[in-house]
């Protein structure tokens, strides 16, 4: 039913406004993913430990300190976590603003509290001004990851949704491999390199802040804002086209059920959303559990432990970040072709190998005070590479492109800030314990993740239907027909 009603939409042309629209929005999630990147590159440099860290940087000079153990400390950790903290209070507050003023001014917000952020972490003389930096971000990464997500789902054609909605996850990895690059030429510009490397993200800020600015809303918002003719102009805009009926029809119909509810998050929370609420909260919480993030914010850190050169260190990082780049590209290409549970399930059996492969070699070959090879140090980064490359097509766009297309408009908003939520708790809570886990665990932290990764895919295989093509206003008919989630949904 839902596909038939998909073909009623007719196949809406990628127009020039619709690509300036995603690539503009997208634009948050480049500010994401340079903020990952650049923490971890900062703090693998000298200078910045000397001035905030000096113990993690006299154990790092300590030719005898345990490799595992150099970098375990909790204001280090806090550093990187406290962005995440922050986003999950921000993401909270971003989505009865969302809702009630649009996908746009809280774009807007984001780009703004980035702006601050970053002049503030440019200009930290002590830990609490650095830490309110972060903190300014994090407000940031709340607001945009609540917002453009779902911006990029409602504006997409419905059979090119997969591949719009993965521009996040593109911009989000460009960020990374930005901030990789910038932090490797900053590394050399001693005593202020990091303060450069952290002002920098000032700039995809502003972009996003006069952007967001310039940006049309979408006609999902608007017509659920009582703005109907607008909506219906916008709407045909996207489309090229004037012949809209069928999907304006739609979003006239949820929107009408959308106003009926003032209590979005307590809506959600009944049985006929049990399979949406599922999936917004697994999702994202799998999507971490994955040991990506880990590995992208600590890389430098990582690689340093298995005792590569200083010189190749952030370069490592730059390779990697390379790579994710790269593997979203080829999501981009499939997720409408495959669907999202091809990727899923091949890119989950790709990363059970390469993590279990990286254990066997640290276990073996790196003990707590020697260094590898050259040879398995190149294995390592090889698989490393693998492994990333497997996450970038598969759960790095997918855990974000899927919970902001299931949900009904009338708890959309409500829906994403859960999945934004549960992402930021579990970034935090893994950021902050990685350092310590690593040090504790040793080689088995990268078997912990496989073990993470198999349940997930396990998961997918089961659970997961496919939403490929299906017009976003119908996506409630799927779990309708799934073997499993129909059993948790009320008699009609």
């Amino acid at each position: 039913m839902a596909n038939e009603r998909a073909e009623e939409y007719g196949q809406g042309k990628m127009t020039g406004f619709v690509t300036i629209t995603c690539l503009v929005a997208a634009i948050g999630g480049c500010m994401f993913g340079y903020d990952v990147g650049v923490a971890g590159g900062v703090t693998s440099t000298d200078d910045f430990l000397r001035e905030f860290f000096s113990n993690v940087y006299a154990k790092r000079r300590n030719a005898h300190e345990n490799n595992y153990c150099k970098f375990n400390d909790q204001g280090l950790a806090a550093f990187n976590s406290s962005l995440y903290i922050a986003g999950l209070v921000a993401t909270l507050v971003a989505s009865p603003i969302t809702r009630k003023y649009g996908r746009r001014v809280s774009i807007i917000c984001a780009g703004i509290f980035f702006l601050v952020g970053a002049a503030i972490n440019a200009g930290s003389i002590n830990l609490p001004m650095l830490l309110l930096g972060r903190i300014m971000l994090g407000f940031g990464v709340g607001f945009e990851s609540q917002a453009v997500p779902v911006y990029l789902s409602e504006v997409s054609p419905a059979h090119m949704r997969g591949a719009l909605s993965v521009l996040f996850q593109l911009a989000t990895t460009l960020g990374i491999f930005s901030a990789n690059m910038i932090s490797y030429v900053t590394q050399k510009l001693s005593p202020w390199g990091w303060r450069l490397a952290l002002g920098t993200a000032a700039f995809p800020g502003l972009l996003m802040s006069l952007g967001g600015y310039f940006l049309p809303e979408t006609p999902n918002s608007l017509i659920q804002r009582g703005l109907t003719e607008r909506g219906r102009h916008v709407l045909e805009k996207l489309r090229g086209t004037r012949n809209v009926n069928a999907e304006f029809q739609d979003m006239i119909e949820a929107s009408l059920l959308a106003n009926s509810i003032k209590h979005p998050f307590r809506d959600i929370l009944q049985k006929r959303h049990r399979p949406q609420l599922v999936m917004a909260v697994l999702m994202p919480m799998f999507q971490i559990l994955t040991g990506v993030n880990c590995i992208l914010f600590y890389a430098p850190v990582l690689f340093i432990t298995m005792g590569f050169g200083e010189n190749s260190l952030l370069y490592s990082g730059v390779l990697l970040g390379f790579v994710l780049v790269l593997s979203t590209f080829v999501s981009i290409g499939l997720v409408d072709k495959l669907g999202r549970r091809p990727l899923l399930l091949s890119g989950g059996i790709q990363m059970i190998t390469c993590q279990i492969i990286v254990s066997v070699i640290l276990g073996l070959k790196l003990g707590d005070n020697q260094e590898l090879s050259k040879g398995y140090s190149i294995m390592l980064v090889i698989f490393f590479s693998l492994f990333v490359l497997g996450y970038g097509w598969s759960w790095g766009p997918l855990g974000y492109t899927v919970p902001s297309e299931i949900f009904p408009l009338a708890i959309r908003s409500a829906g994403q800030s859960i999945t934004v939520a549960v992402n930021l708790l579990f970034t935090f809570i893994v950021a902050q314990a990685f350092l310590y886990l690593l040090c504790a665990l040793k080689f088995g932290i990268f078997l912990l993740f496989a073990c993470c990764v198999s349940v997930m895919t396990i998961f997918v295989y089961f659970l997961l239907p496919e939403t490929k093509g299906l017009p976003i206003e119908d996506m409630s008919l799927i779990w309708t027909k799934h073997w499993f989630w129909k059993k948790m949904l009320p008699e009609n």
